[in-house]
């Protein structure tokens, strides 16, 4: 099995993903549906109300997210995810019953997407962490690689599916279809064999205290605060992936740019070793000037061709970021951080759409997509400024005999210092070999 799938060896992983894809493209068909009957059958095409629905359903992620790290650490993640998996099915279906049978309105939508986003704020960081325990953490870069292509795949067909069986048999099944793929992310999960985990579940690694008063609580959720700002190099991942997610993302989504996301996610694949915060600063480099062709394209056509480099360096960023934060956090602690993480690139996304949307209403179109080049920009100057006061971070280049960059940090140094340590021991042992003339 080539490298790209290495995960796919292990067994737990392998049920795993394959649950996960067909939930993404049922969850992506429950997104369009959910859009769909807002607009088209119970307003006259009201885009406000379908606003308002995609902010409820956002809203709880954003509110409990920072906190539902604490019940991944605390709980086993497989119970976790039976009870979440359970709560989105048991939501999907009941709103696809109120569609079919023609009792549905715009505030039931409304209540459904709340309460979905709800469940989905505890499974988020669930599933995050979930996936570590499935693989050694030798392939961690490659189960999250994967895990972007699964999600990228369910945007490319997800959307396809919905409209088809829209058209076919009309929208409140496509609800019913999706709480039906949540079967078999259930079944997976009960499928796995806690005894091959690579790593305990926070239930298995120490029984769970029940209760506890309100104020322990405050301390775990400060302690995995004070964990990232003890981090440095964790600090700057969140800034510069928080950064491109809250502005070089703005009005760039569609297929075009899911068939590039699904390139950037099998690269990240591919990935023999864990990424460190220079592969993100540099991704969110490629990035920026992903984003500023494509804000300068003069036509459409070449400005939707130039969406699938978009879409490839910034789930490069986005998978490279993920697995950084995933790989280099203790596992004790680990559910607390994916959740602030998730939280910085869900949370931006909002700011980023009314900064955006104003610089194209006040400025131009091509600025509200030219901004987030240029904040990538920003802050991928602001990283090198940092790490070179803070790390000693140097860039050397060369042009002879071909134009070649090295970026020298502590990792570097390091290794440099063992190599000439060998050398002079080498050296040494040389000089006092028998036979051997100096």
């Amino acid at each position: 099995m080539g490298r790209t799938f290495a995960s796919l060896k292990h067994r737990n992983y392998r049920i795993w993903f394959f649950a996960s894809l067909i939930g993404n493209i049922g969850t992506w068909m429950q997104f369009i549906a959910q859009d769909w009957i807002v607009l088209a059958e119970l307003t006259k095409d009201n885009a406000f109300a379908v606003g308002l629905v995609s902010a409820l359903q956002l809203t709880p992620t954003m509110l409990f997210l920072p906190f539902t790290g604490l019940l991944v650490d605390r709980f086993d993640r497989r119970k976790i995810l039976l009870m979440t998996q359970g709560a989105l099915a048991l939501l999907a279906a009941g709103l696809g019953a109120l569609v079919l049978t023609g009792e549905v309105q715009v505030w039931h939508v409304a209540v459904f997407a709340f309460a979905s986003g709800t469940a989905a704020s505890i499974d988020m960081p669930s599933r995050a962490v979930f996936v570590s325990e499935l693989v050694p953490a030798e392939d961690l870069p490659n189960a999250v690689g994967l895990n972007s292509t699964s999600f990228n795949l369910g945007r490319l067909v997800g959307p396809g599916a919905a409209g088809l069986l829209i058209a076919a048999v009309g929208s409140g099944w496509v609800f019913l279809v999706n709480a039906a793929t949540f079967g078999f992310t259930i079944a997976a999960v009960l499928a796995v064999r806690p005894s091959e985990y690579f790593t305990k579940s926070a239930g298995q690694a120490e029984p769970a205290r029940e209760g506890g008063s309100a104020a322990s609580r405050r301390g775990r959720f400060r302690e995995g605060l004070r964990y990232v700002r003890q981090r440095p190099d964790l600090a700057v991942i969140f800034v510069v992936a928080g950064t491109v997610s809250c502005l070089c993302m703005y009005g760039i989504l569609g297929s075009l740019l899911g068939a590039g996301s699904l390139g950037g996610a099998l690269l990240a694949a591919r990935r023999s070793r864990a990424p460190r915060v220079r592969t993100v600063v540099i991704a969110a480099a490629l990035c920026g000037v992903t984003a500023l062709v494509n804000a300068v394209m003069p036509t459409y056509a070449s400005y939707a061709v130039s969406l699938v480099f978009v879409g490839f360096t910034a789930l490069l960023l986005f998978t490279s970021a993920n697995t950084a934060v995933q790989v280099s956090t203790s596992p004790e602690i680990r559910g607390r951080v994916m959740s602030l993480y998730q939280t910085v690139m869900i949370g931006t996304a909002p700011i980023g759409l009314f900064i955006a949307g104003w610089v194209c209403e006040n400025v131009s179109p091509r600025w509200g997509v030219g901004i987030g080049a240029v904040a990538s920009f920003a802050v991928v100057l602001g990283a090198f400024v940092w790490g070179r006061r803070h790390w000693g971070v140097e860039v050397r280049y060369s042009f002879t005999p071909r134009p070649r960059v090295e970026i020298i940090g502590p990792v570097e140094r390091e290794r440099l210092r063992e190599q000439e340590l060998a050398r002079e021991v080498a050296s040494a042992q040389d000089r006092h070999t028998p036979g051997v003339v100096p």
